[in-house]
């Protein structure tokens, strides 16, 4: 399995998910349909499916245009009524807790604790290998056994973030607003240590703040909890 960011920012977020002989998945479409087209190194067509894990433009700008492609999108009903796409043939409708067949890959949803109805997914390919896929959250309720790759929303570093509200270059509205729907490393870490990284042989760090986070320190201290290489995902 392969995992390769696409785009992931406040900007937009995108990722394809391969593995070899199946068609490939892409988590999340919040970039514009051409930007999408022209960072595919293939045509839509060859999709096995587009995730959705909510409502925010940065990770559905280009649901409507996915669906004028006839991919076969999924995502929650919340989602899909918040996306005004309920009834669109192509939209599949899933809960967390359900595992989902998409294509020959198996998605187990799962909620997370953003500020509207949010999906983690928990992927497995047809060779066995789970990648675990967690987006906007303040945190995680649920543990996770066998994770291969572990991509993960890693937004923010407390203190960086704690001086920006005191200094006033972020308004403290937005601070707390932040730290109720996004993950610190700080709990990043946390997560991670309260799960089974055994099998894990490779680290994404998503969706990283231009304002409240220094990159290079995230990925040491990762990678220094885990001892497996760390990377992060570029915008």
């Amino acid at each position: 399995m392969n995992f390769t960011p696409i785009a992931s920012s406040s900007k937009g977020n995108a990722y394809l998910i391969e593995s070899e002989g199946v068609a490939p998945l892409l988590v999340e479409c919040g970039i514009p349909m051409r930007q999408l087209q022209e960072r595919l190194s293939f045509g839509l067509s060859r999709l096995a499916g587009c995730l959705v894990s909510h409502q925010h433009g940065d990770h559905a700008k280009a649901v409507k245009d996915m669906l004028k492609a006839s991919v076969d999108t999924y995502m929650s009903i919340e989602t899909a009524e918040a996306l005004d796409v309920g009834q669109h043939h192509r939209v599949n409708l899933i809960e967390a807790g359900d595992m989902a067949a998409v294509g020959e890959w198996l998605v187990l949803p799962f909620d997370l604790a953003h500020d509207v109805p949010t999906h983690g997914f928990f992927i497995a390919a047809p060779d066995g290998e789970k990648l675990l896929f967690i987006p906007d959250t303040a945190y995680i309720r649920n543990r996770f056994d066998g994770i291969n790759i572990l991509a993960i929303e890693c937004n923010n570093i407390e203190e960086i973030l704690s001086g920006n509200i005191v200094s006033g270059h972020m308004p403290v509205s937005l601070g707390h607003r932040v730290r109720r729907s996004h993950m610190s490393l700080e709990r990043v870490i946390s997560m991670m240590k309260a799960n089974d990284l055994s099998k894990c042989r490779q680290i994404w760090l998503l969706h990283l703040s231009d304002a409240n986070s220094n990159e290079e320190l995230m990925r040491k201290k990762v990678q220094e909890t885990v001892g497996v290489p760390v990377y992060v995902a570029q915008s």
